[in-house]
Order: C-alpha cells, then sequence, then structure tokens
C-alpha cells in the first residue's frame, strides 16, 4: 500500500504564493505518475496538474497554467506545487495523487492513491 503524506495548504492573501508537497512511502519508479486534484466547496473534484516519473512529461489545468508549477524529486519521492498568483477561486482541497499505470497528459486520470488531502484558502 502506497501512502502519501501531503503538508503545505494554509491561509493566504490573493496574490500570493504557497508551496504543497507530498511524500510517497514508495520508491519513486513504483508511481511514475503523481500529481494534485482540488475540491472546492460544492464543486466535483478536478485535476489540477501531473508530473511523470524523471519529469518527462506535465500536465496542466487551464485554470492554472502560468501561475502553477509542479516539480518532482525522485530522490525523495516527493512532488512540490508551488503556487503563484493565487486566487481566490483557488481556494479548495488539494489532494495529492499517485498512479501505477501510464498517463496521457490531458487525458481523463484514475489514480490508484491519495492522500489526505490539505485545505488552501485564499482569502479576497
Amino acid at each position: 500500500q502506497v501512502q502519501l503524506v501531503e503538508s503545505g495548504g494554509g491561509l493566504v492573501q490573493a496574490g500570493g504564493s504557497l508551496r504543497l508537497s507530498c511524500a510517497a512511502s514508495v520508491r519513486s519508479f513504483s508511481v511514475p505518475v503523481m500529481g494534485w486534484f482540488r475540491q472546492a466547496p460544492g464543486k466535483e473534484r478536478e485535476l489540477v496538474t501531473t508530473i511523470s516519473w524523471m519529469r518527462i512529461t506535465t500536465y496542466y489545468a487551464d485554470s492554472v497554467k502560468g501561475r502553477f508549477t509542479i516539480s518532482r524529486d525522485d530522490a525523495k519521492s516527493t512532488i512540490y506545487l508551488q503556487m503563484n498568483s493565487l486566487k481566490p477561486e483557488d481556494t479548495a482541497v488539494y489532494y495529492c495523487a499517485a498512479g501505477l499505470g501510464p498517463y496521457t497528459p490531458g487525458s481523463t486520470w484514475q489514480p490508484n492513491y491519495w492522500g489526505q488531502g490539505t485545505q488552501v484558502t485564499v482569502s479576497s
């Protein structure tokens, strides 16, 4: 069983920045695709970004392109989400996710493992 431990959420003013981290309990190559989803109150969970092992491919939802950056440290089995120019509409619970199989960026992704979620609140 793969465990994903997230950290870094919090409260920030609009225009500010936050950095989320997610550490996997297995070697990085065991979870070749990792990423972040988010779920705002009353809305469905949406895919925000993904990154493949060795950072070969990445995907960003249109709503975060140019503001969010995903990175991956395979030596630490950890991914990061740098969120800049945050907006109130970015407020959500952010979930780290990991997948065992291949993933085509932009297609529907069904991860095998989920983190517990971390709250990000952006005040206006």
